[in-house]
């Protein structure tokens, strides 16, 4: 799952959400130091990340694009996946997407000072590109996925991405949509657990 999905299914909490948000950042147990919830996010992504990469429905969605994008399938997936979310907000939250993001952004500014150096230097971009938004139409997985091949030089090729996520739209939506249910349950008990 990519950051929308990641920041949803951390509940309620703002520190739980900034832990979940800046934990790909974080190298091992090197979190000690950080406030207690913040490390209950980053443990919340760390479950998330290993139970959708083990999911059969993932993976489905993931051997349609490997023969082209390789190990990048799964990244593609991903921000696939929060298109998905945010497309269909409305069957999964009563708090408009705009808001709910403009909620999050405002508790990155509120814990700035506890955020790693990555996720400061990343708020910006973010923040006026307004990342998470636009997930919600093809053309902003389409500018998301060209960013991340540039990251890579160009060797990803995600840019074409777009075209797949158009080819196999409604396979894509369906695979998400009983996806997600699962990982929300999952996801929720985890939480408690913690």
């Amino acid at each position: 799952m990519n950051f929308l999905a990641h920041i949803y299914l951390s509940g309620e909490n703002d520190l739980i959400k900034i832990g979940n948000f800046m934990a790909d950042g974080i190298r091992g147990k090197q979190f000690d130091h950080f406030p207690h919830d913040v490390q209950k996010g980053i443990i919340l992504h760390r479950f998330i990340d290993t139970y959708t990469d083990s999911h059969d429905i993932f993976r489905k969605s993931t051997k349609r694009l490997h023969e082209k994008y390789h190990h990048y399938a799964g990244v593609i997936v991903d921000i696939v996946y929060d298109h998905f979310l945010a497309k269909n907000w409305t069957k999964y939250s009563d708090e408009k997407l705009e808001d709910f993001i403009h909620r999050f952004y405002n508790s990155l500014h509120a814990n700035y000072a506890i955020l790693t150096e990555k996720t400061q230097s990343l708020m910006p971009y973010m923040i006026e590109r307004n990342w998470l938004l636009s997930y919600q139409t093809v053309e902003g997985i389409h500018q998301i996925l060209t960013q991340m091949d540039r990251r890579s030089k160009n060797i990803s090729k995600m840019q074409f991405a777009s075209e797949e996520l158009k080819e196999f739209y409604a396979d894509f939506e369906n695979e998400f949509t009983t996806f997600f249910e699962d990982i929300q349950h999952h996801s929720k008990q985890k939480l408690l657990s913690l």
